[in-house]
């Protein structure tokens, strides 16, 4: 899977995170939180600059990951 050793990177990192950066977006390279910002735009520049078409991964610091519910008709259209 894509990003796995980034996704395990973050999750790693996150309970010291969360403490003071709550809500910022981390730019996770490999095995190292390479920075933090505080909007996804800027977080996604910045990862484009340093790495070009490389691998990484820009996810918000959160406490908890909000789960997002998708209804769909019963029957089939």
């Amino acid at each position: 899977m894509a990003l796995e050793r980034e996704l395990a990177t973050f999750e790693k990192k996150l309970p010291e995170l969360s403490a003071e950066h709550a809500g910022e977006y981390a730019l996770v390279h490999g095995d190292e939180i390479v920075d933090l910002f505080s909007s996804y735009d800027d977080a996604i520049k910045a990862g484009y600059a340093r790495f070009g078409l490389e691998a990484f991964l820009v996810k918000q610091v959160q406490s908890f990951e909000p789960v997002h519910f998708i209804a769909r008709p019963a029957e089939p259209v």
